[in-house]
């Protein structure tokens, strides 16, 4: 009763309410900035560290001094052994974490937010420091969700709250990692929280451009990729987009089943323990000598491809190389993302591409640059299938504000070879594999909670609840309707009152619910014949 009648308070007193939401976004955005700023620090201190620890190892054992080698491999035996530790003391920071915080905003895993926050940022570190190919993003999203649930539980919130708040710290987690605030706010709507909603846009808005200042006033406001000024790529060129948008696509089409695989593969093979993280960890400490530009999250090598010329054959090995080796770090569960290895093998994509047309005279050599950047948003549209979002980072990202129309025409073909093939959202997959084995490891059921939630929900025109009335509507047991908000007006959720599409309905529910009425509410329904 104490959660509806503050439901109920929170939705009557509108301003209040928003602009609680804007001050708490704030707090969310500062405490990820600062989170996010220490995690990109020790990670850009890596990635100069590494370098020289290469150069150092390498040096001495020509020297004939075999000490600085085996102490060198000693070394990553003992990160593989601390990751190990960490990712049994919390499962929940395995991998990128965006699965995690999509299943606890649907109510089918729960995490304790301290733990997590600490886990994920050592276990980050360790790991992507140590050159694994992984990105800093997953881990950014998570970071900030944890921050955001820890406000929430810090000042004794709802859980409706708590879910705005979440959802918030995760795009604030992405635009400090990329400065990149309309990008982590999409992500947020598009790709987390699945609706749209004017409370969750004050504090999703006000909790990314907060956490981005304050990581600019550290980093510089520049952007992330360093691609220089790009030539306008001209609209009667715009042909070449579609073909690669097709070719993108389909490299991307294979990136799913080969990540699923991998991470298949090291339970059949019966890997744990410290074998896990240490396959990948003793592949990198070779790769360092033979292929060091594959290593880590890849944003040098964004660069590197934008600036400078190199073979065909180079540019495939680089894509094979950085695919095969990313498959390899994810599948061992290690904390670390996908979604910078994504880009990078965009980039790497779309280079062969433009390489390919530029040496038959299709394309202007001008504009191979433009074609990696392209490349970037088209993997990631056919990957996790948000183009949207995957075109405005890409245009925050390399700073290209006037290749938007590109940009969305590459991933929206991208976007549609990998649906129309069967393609299915990476992190939708991630998701389900991880509350499969859930079930099965501790029985059907076992990954809910049965907690009373309070949730909004927009309808959305076609579903099974448009032009219905309430009273008609089979809704999950112990699930009641508190408010009806159309427009600027409040509907009496009375039992004759009927649902429209655009209609924002509250209701309060059990956490185990959450998919069943997103379903019913938000998705269109098969049409009658």
């Amino acid at each position: 009763m104490a959660t509806t009648e503050r439901l109920i308070k929170d939705i009557t007193r509108e301003r209040r309410f928003h602009f609680r939401l804007f001050i708490e976004g704030i707090i969310v955005g500062i405490f990820a900035g600062c989170v996010i700023a220490l995690f990109r620090y020790l990670l850009g201190a890596s990635e100069i560290l590494r370098p020289m620890i290469y150069n150092m190892v390498a040096d001495s054992f020509v020297a004939g001094d075999y000490s600085l080698p085996l102490l060198y491999i000693a070394t990553f035996v003992i990160i593989g052994w601390l990751l190990m530790k960490i990712v049994q003391n919390e499962p929940m920071c395995t991998g990128s974490g965006i699965p995690q915080i999509k299943g606890i905003l649907m109510g089918r895993m729960n995490m304790r937010w301290l733990s997590v926050l600490v886990s994920k940022l050592i276990g980050g570190v360790l790991a992507i420091g140590a050159g694994l190919s992984l990105g800093r993003e997953g881990p950014s999203v998570q970071l900030g969700a944890c921050v955001g649930q820890g406000v929430s539980r810090r000042l004794i919130r709802t859980r409706y709250e708590e879910r705005i708040l979440m959802t918030a710290g995760s795009g604030a987690g992405l635009a400090a990692a990329f400065n990149a605030p309309l990008a982590g706010v999409i992500f947020g709507l598009e790709e987390l929280h699945k609706s749209f909603s004017p409370v969750l846009l004050m504090a999703s808005i006000t909790a990314a451009v907060t956490a981005t200042t304050f990581t600019q006033v550290i980093f510089g406001a520049g952007p992330v990729f360093h691609i220089g000024d790009l030539a306008i790529f001209p609209l009667n060129m715009f042909g070449i987009l579609i073909l690669l948008g097709a070719f993108i696509g389909l490299l991307g089409r294979i990136f799913n089943p080969s990540l699923l695989f991998s991470m298949n593969t090291y339970d059949r093979l019966g890997l744990r323990g410290i074998k896990r993280p240490l396959l990948p960890l003793l592949l990198a400490a070779a790769l360092g000598f033979i292929l060091p530009d594959i290593l880590g999250g890849g944003n040098r090598l964004v660069d590197a491809l934008s600036h400078n010329w190199y073979p065909l054959y180079f540019l495939i090995i680089l894509f094979v190389g950085k695919f095969l080796f990313t498959m390899v770090c994810f599948g061992s569960g290690v904390p670390g993302g996908i979604f910078l290895p994504m880009l990078v093998l965009g980039a790497a994509g779309g280079a062969v591409f433009g390489s390919v047309l530029a040496s038959f005279g299709v394309l202007p050599y001008i504009y191979v640059g433009d074609i990696i950047v392209f490349g970037m948003a088209a993997y990631f549209a056919a990957v996790v299938k948000s183009p949207i979002t995957g075109s405005v980072l890409i245009m925050e990202m390399t700073g290209s504000f006037h290749h938007l129309l590109a940009l969305i025409c590459v991933s929206m073909t991208a976007y549609l070879v990998a649906d129309l093939t069967g393609g299915k959202p990476v992190y939708e997959e991630l998701l389900n594999r991880a509350i499969r084995l859930k079930e099965k490891a501790h029985g059907i059921g076992a990954s809910s909670s049965g907690r009373r939630i309070a949730l909004e929900l927009v309808v959305s025109s076609g579903s099974v609840v448009d032009k219905a009335l309430i009273r008609d509507i089979k809704w999950p047991e112990q699930t009641v309707v508190v408010d009806i908000k159309r427009g600027l007006q409040r509907i009496n959720p009375m039992e004759d009152a009927r649902l429209y599409a655009g209609d924002f309905v509250y209701l309060l529910t059990n956490d185990t619910d959450i998919s069943l009425l997103k379903d019913m509410i938000e998705k269109e329904s098969t049409p009658k014949r």
